[in-house]
């Protein structure tokens, strides 16, 4: 009978620890942003610093994403494979100048804020000076650029029209997610100095709950065992 009751109790507590995971899960947020990409032979990677610090090399290929996502982790990649001999077929090269290849994907409707739809994704090719940036080659062939006051790229090609970096609820509708009331911090999408929404994980607040829940099961433990004793 003992072995019973404390399996009984022992299978409550992991129910509720489950359910708050379970509630953390369902209520995370991600932010609506722009994530900035690096393209290779290989694939895609998520860039490691700023559009506006990184110089790429003549041949080069980048990328820019619009979606929802929690951080780099999850962060949704562009969906056009990187080929400069594709993209830059056009544009001859130039002394005193490089060809940098971008791939510009404004997402899917699943993505987009309420009441905009999202472009086509598409490609250009940058002939800029050789010490440009890539947000300088992105500037020569995708404006207007819109930038919020934390240096946030907000916008390409006046996409999306309002809005950035908004806060998304995890239980999203039509619109990609309910916008939060808080906006996001500035290290999220893509900035001068970097790009992507930090963290990922249970919150603090979901590891808390989950403490309060384990001190709680280990009290009726101990009292299931006073009580029997």
């Amino acid at each position: 009978m003992r072995r019973a009751g404390r399996a009984t109790v022992l299978l409550v507590v992991l129910g509720a620890v489950l359910a708050v995971l379970g509630t953390g899960t369902a209520q995370a947020a991600g932010y609506r942003y722009w994530s900035f990409w690096e393209g290779s032979g290989s694939g895609w990677a998520y860039a490691t610093q700023g559009p506006s610090l990184v110089r790429p090399d003549d041949g080069s290929v980048q990328g820019f994403r619009f979606s929802v996502s929690a951080d780099s982790q999850d962060a949704a990649k562009p969906r056009r494979s990187p080929g400069f001999a594709e993209i830059c077929a056009h544009t001859p090269a130039a002394s005193g100048a490089k060809r940098i290849a971008l791939v510009i994907d404004p997402g899917t409707a699943a993505d987009a804020p309420d009441g905009e739809t999202p472009p086509a994704p598409r490609t250009a090719c940058a002939r800029v000076p050789e010490d440009a940036s890539s947000a300088d080659a992105l500037a020569s062939v995708a404006k207007p650029l819109r930038y919020g006051s934390d240096a946030l790229l907000c916008a390409i090609s006046g996409y999306p029209a309002s809005g950035c970096g908004e806060q998304v609820t995890g239980d999203g509708d039509a619109g990609g997610g309910r916008t939060a009331d808080a906006s996001a911090p500035s290290s999220a999408g893509v900035t001068a100095g970097g790009h992507g929404p930090d963290g990922g994980g249970p919150s603090a607040g979901v590891l808390v709950g989950v403490a309060a829940v384990l001190l709680l099961g280990i009290a009726a433990v101990a009292q299931a065992r006073r009580r029997r004793g």
